[in-house]
């Protein structure tokens, strides 16, 4: 669950009025937010929804909701219907994220306030670190992706077998914490518009949002040891 299917013809030519830096990454960083922030709405008012839903209804719905709107962000040059896009991801990653939440104890739990701390401190050094040495990040791409294809293929498999070994979320959760830098470095490479930011939000979104779901299983595995 992860990433936008970035056209490539933005990425080299770019759509739209160019902006500043600073108004290109406040944007940015508000669409992220943005959806942060509907997750946690939808963690507080759509979970008994969420949890009344078919799962394989709830599964091919997520599945078409996140392709229709990666590719509607990705392929379009207006800011409102990349905008539009977004959502159709948030929205279906929102019920998600809520039905994990729930089986973790909700939000008022110990647990999942400091996955989300953890997540929020990682998220943070990430964007700092990619701040300051950003070809480091550039570099990643083919490791990140080779990372990515290997844990979704072992995931799959240890979801069939029944088997949950948190080495596997300590992988996970290492790398979309390279990811997030990634992507933001990523970010910076593309015109600086506001469509653009839209766009390059969608990936720094779902890469948190996977770090947020790891860390959850890793600290329900450590304290059920304790």
């Amino acid at each position: 669950m992860r990433g936008s299917f970035m056209d490539s013809r933005r990425a080299q030519y770019g759509y739209g009025d160019i902006v500043s830096d600073q108004v290109y990454n406040l944007t940015l960083g508000g669409v992220v937010v943005y959806g942060l922030v509907a997750n946690i709405l939808i963690c507080m008012f759509a979970t008994p929804f969420a949890l009344s839903l078919n799962p394989i209804a709830l599964f091919v719905g997520y599945l078409i909701c996140v392709i229709a709107g990666s590719t509607i962000s990705a392929k379009s040059d207006n800011a409102l219907l990349s905008f539009l896009g977004y959502n159709l991801i948030v929205l279906p990653v929102g019920l998600v994220v809520s039905i994990s939440v729930y089986h973790y104890g909700g939000l008022s739990s110990t647990l999942v306030y400091t996955a989300f701390q953890y997540t929020l401190g990682i998220t943070a050094t990430m964007f700092l670190l990619a701040s300051f040495f950003p070809g480091f990040f550039a570099r990643l791409h083919g490791v990140l992706l080779g990372g990515l294809i290997g844990l979704i293929i072992s995931e799959i498999i240890l979801f069939f077998l029944g088997i949950r070994p948190v080495v596997a979320s300590l992988i996970g959760a290492g790398l979309f914490s390279l990811y997030i830098g990634y992507d933001f470095v990523r970010a910076q490479q593309y015109p600086k518009t506001i469509d653009s930011a839209v766009d390059a939000a969608v990936g720094i979104y779902l890469d948190i949002i996977n770090l947020f779901l790891r860390l959850l299983r890793i600290l329900s595995r450590s304290r059920s040891r304790d």
